[in-house]
This record gives C-alpha cells, structure tokens and sequence, in this order.
C-alpha cells in the first residue's frame, strides 16, 4: 500500500496552522505540526511514528487546551479520523 498524506487545517482557536500525518498500511509514518509550541508539536510528532492510526486517535481524542473544547493533540486526532 503506499503511503497517504493527511493535510489538515486545525479549527478552534488552536495554535497549530496546518498538520502534515503521513501513513502507511495504518501506522503513522511522520507527522508535522506548522506554528504553535513547536517543541511540544515536534513531541506529538515524534510520540506518534510508528504509532497505530486508531490508537492515536484514541489517546489524543478530547484533550482540551485552556477551554476551547479541543488542542493541538485533538486536532491532529480529528485529522487522523479523515482515513
């Protein structure tokens, strides 16, 4: 199977700009935050190669960030369900 690029715009006042999830045969290959905290965008990042698609989904689905009803780690959750 080859590898599917997700290009995401995150929504809900989050910091992050754009997401980047690349994923193969289910299993997120590299992910890329643009803008927000970039030392914890590239620690999501880094957290999630290698990682099962459903399971990131699973874990990062319904953090909050400061009351907005969702985060970074959400967003990149919801772009993830676009598969």
């Amino acid at each position: 199977m080859e590898t599917q690029r997700i290009t995401y715009t995150p929504q809900g006042g989050v910091c992050s700009k754009l997401m980047e999830i690349d994923v193969k045969d289910g299993v997120i290959e590299n992910a890329r935050v643009v803008g927000g905290c970039h030392g914890n965008g590239q620690g999501v990042c880094a957290l999630l190669r290698g990682m099962r698609v459903q399971d990131a989904i699973d874990r990062l689905s319904g953090i909050d960030c400061h009351g907005r009803g969702t985060s970074c780690p959400d967003q990149m959750a919801r772009a993830l369900r676009q598969l």
